[in-house]
């Protein structure tokens, strides 16, 4: 079988900022690449660049949402199962519809990157980001009900216990903050409970099933069990390299990724049960899905990497999302794998085969582009997850562009635009949107919710305006 990689993207400036702060931890200098046993199944996919660009390839159902503008840095399923939630080095969070697919909503409140995503009682959800605050989203709300301050280094993990009574949230300023929870997914009042005991910061938080307790796991590379009674109980061990995620199993299981690309499996007791070695270097995050039989982790240089839990062995890994891949997590009934990485794109996929699952989601609706020579349609498909193009198409994230040339700004009909767009003086143009993508959302319209991105070639920004003058006409 041919193995057709994707070139790994380019690292970014949000990346190596990233790796010096530690969410991926360099990796030591002696790995050995121990053979499992297991002989592994090789997946290629199609990347989103080459399905653009490829003949043939144009509308394949790949799974993948794309929208924010910076890679994708925290991914949980949302609402039941119904939706996705994603946070970018972009700052921005996207809830995803999944059927039929398109995006509900761009929220924005994060100074910088959005790093945990964690789902709540009642359709809410929380954020936690790199300016140490803890965001609550509720409904369709484009504001956070509420915003929690206490941490006074990035949030790097979130966690809601089993019975959704407790928000775990980890720091990398070595501390661990428990927030109390009612039904409705609303954070109560009084002080969060205070956890020590880590000697750097704190990567990664999961609970024991039956809410007993918290494991913590940290660049300090301890592993540590917190029990949550009056009488709490720790236990604690220390393995070989700095830990970047862990989860823990139905029975108690914990599972580590470390920053040596090493995947380890700890008893309950924190006791060493074994260990995969994937071999190149920091791993970045990792899941279980609900049933414990199936890991699935990811790196820095490291693909899309499935594992039997049970086995402790490798049984496939998922070529083609632009590493590195940031972000993996399960759906609630464990029949969906999303990833988020470098390409900026959400992937879904079959974990029981590797494939794309779900429908793209731009082909969910027609998708103009396809078909179509002009290079402003090329450009257009990085656009085409939040905007529509007709009237009628006004159920995504961002206003249909309907009528944009000669449109004053934040006046189409029946979307909800910010204060702050309502505000500026600007009228659409050939000029003003061409400025836009020069300089970026974010200094052309300063409190704006869309994502940051910039078409820094001047033919390809001539070439979208002048397709979207023809093709949004009303």
């Amino acid at each position: 079988m041919i193995r057709r990689r994707t070139p790994p993207a380019s690292p970014s400036r949000y990346a190596s900022r990233a790796i010096a702060r530690g969410v991926a931890v360099l990796a030591s200098s002696a790995l050995i690449a121990a053979a499992t046993g297991a002989v592994a199944q090789k997946i290629d996919t199609p990347s989103a660049d080459r399905r653009a660009d490829t003949p043939g390839l144009t509308g394949i159902t790949s799974g993948s949402f794309n929208g924010h503008g910076g890679p994708v840095r925290a991914v949980a399923s949302h609402d039941g199962g119904r939706a996705v939630v994603t946070g970018g080095f972009d700052s921005a969070i996207i809830v995803w519809n999944l059927t039929p697919a398109f995006a509900r909503q761009v929220l924005r409140h994060h100074d910088s990157t959005v790093n945990a995503i964690a789902a709540l009682p009642g359709n809410c959800f929380a954020s936690g980001g790199e300016d140490a605050r803890i965001a609550v989203w509720c409904g369709s709300d484009d504001q956070p009900s509420r915003v929690l301050n206490g941490h006074t280094a990035p949030i790097a993990a979130l966690a809601v216990s089993p019975d959704k009574t407790i928000l775990a949230s980890a720091s990398w300023d070595h501390t661990i903050r428990l927030w109390p929870l009612d039904v409705t997914g609303s954070v109560t009042a009084g002080a969060p409970r205070i956890i020590e005991g880590h000697k750097g910061p704190v990567n990664g938080l999961a609970f024991t099933a039956d809410g007993s307790a918290l494991v913590s796991a940290g660049y300090d590379g301890q592993v540590r069990l917190t029990g949550l009674s009056a009488r709490a109980v720790v236990l604690n061990t220390k393995v070989d390299a700095p830990v970047n995620a862990v989860a823990v199993s139905l029975s108690g299981e914990v599972v580590t990724a470390g920053a040596d690309g090493f995947v380890r499996f700890l008893t309950a007791a924190l006791e060493p049960a074994g260990a995969v070695d994937l071999g190149k270097g920091p791993l970045t995050t990792i899941a279980l899905s609900p049933d414990g039989t199936r890991l699935a982790t990811a790196g820095m240089r490291t693909a899309v990497t499935l594992i039997d839990a049970k086995a402790r062995s490798v049984s496939a890994e998922i070529l083609g999302p632009g590493l590195p891949v940031w972000s993996v997590a399960f759906s609630a009934d464990g029949r969906e794998l999303y990833t988020g990485g470098a390409d900026r794109a959400v992937r879904r996929w079959d974990p029981a085969t590797g494939r794309p699952a779900g429908v793209d989601i731009a082909t969910a609706v027609e998708d103009v582009t396809a078909n179509d020579p002009h290079p402003g349609a090329r450009v257009f498909r990085a656009c085409k997850a939040c905007h529509g193009l007709d009237a009628a198409d006004t159920n995504r994230a961002g206003p249909t562009l309907h009528g944009i040339m000669g449109r004053r700004i934040a006046t189409q009909p029946g979307y909800a635009y910010s204060d702050a767009l309502k505000r500026m003086d600007i009228d659409w143009t050939a000029d003003t949107v061409a400025r836009l993508f020069e300089v970026g959302p974010n200094a052309f319209l300063p409190g704006t919710k869309m994502p940051e991105q910039t078409i820094t070639n001047p033919e390809d920004r001539k070439a979208l305006v002048e397709w979207l003058a023809s093709k949004t006409v009303p």
